[in-house]
């Protein structure tokens, strides 16, 4: 319970400290929530905050505060702890913008027109929170076909990288194989020739030993004269 309140304080509503800070309302809103979760007090009105100059003055600090708003805020929280600690308190009054206002038209007049241009102001700020989420989902859902196409590109490629390495596996396989059949082949007929130059020799040496014997047995039918005739010719 608030008792650091001096007798009869003005009270401000949300608009009027709005325009006192120059921030927009849903700012106020903003701060206070930022304090309230600190564990700072507002008085209330129902559900809507009602400020003090103590109140402003912390939302001002809040304003202008280089350092995170949440570490501001809690210094923020035990410096109004400790004005709550005081002994010198007093109750609130609120008799200045509640108090006759509700009795007097056109105060009335004038309080409604705030309540409405809050309504209003909370209107926008709901349906910015609306666009924001939309865009927010729009974001999440292109996000989501990026992700798709890159994982489709991903996979087309590595499966096209697979199949050029397995079309030059086999390629160079085929080479392989067409390189070792030619040498196969080549084997083969340089045995060929070899197998054939055996023969031809064979059938040299068989044909010498034959003009061999036909010589031998034609010297042994000869007389010897004969021969030495021969064997003179060859001399010379």
């Amino acid at each position: 319970m608030r008792h650091d309140i001096q007798p009869n304080e003005r009270a401000f509503t949300t608009k009027e400290v709005a325009e006192e800070l120059g921030i927009a309302t849903p700012t106020v809103r903003k701060y206070g929530q930022i304090l309230e979760r600190n564990g700072y007090e507002f008085m209330k009105d129902g559900d809507r905050r009602i400020f003090v100059r103590t109140d402003i003055a912390s939302l001002e600090a809040i304003r202008d505060t280089e350092r995170p708003k949440d570490d501001e805020a809690k210094e923020l929280v035990e410096q109004q702890q400790e004005r709550l600690a005081s002994p010198n308190t007093t109750d609130v009054a609120l008799s200045d913008t509640y108090g006759d206002s509700l009795t007097d038209p056109n105060q009335l007049r004038e309080f409604l027109k705030l309540l409405s241009s809050e309504l209003a102001a909370t209107r926008e700020m709901n349906t910015q929170l609306v666009n924001d989420m939309t865009e927010l989902k729009t974001t999440v859902s292109r996000l989501r076909q990026d992700h798709h196409v890159i994982s489709s590109g991903v996979g087309n490629f590595a499966q096209k990288t697979q199949t050029k390495f397995e079309k030059l596996t086999e390629q160079q396989k085929h080479h392989y194989e067409s390189l070792l059949l030619e040498e196969k082949e080549k084997n083969e007929q340089l045995q060929q020739e070899i197998h054939n130059m055996r023969d031809e020799q064979r059938k040299e040496w068989q044909a010498q030993n034959d003009f061999n014997k036909r010589l031998e047995e034609s010297m042994s039918s000869q007389p010897a004269s004969t021969w030495g005739k021969i064997l003179a010719i060859f001399r010379k």
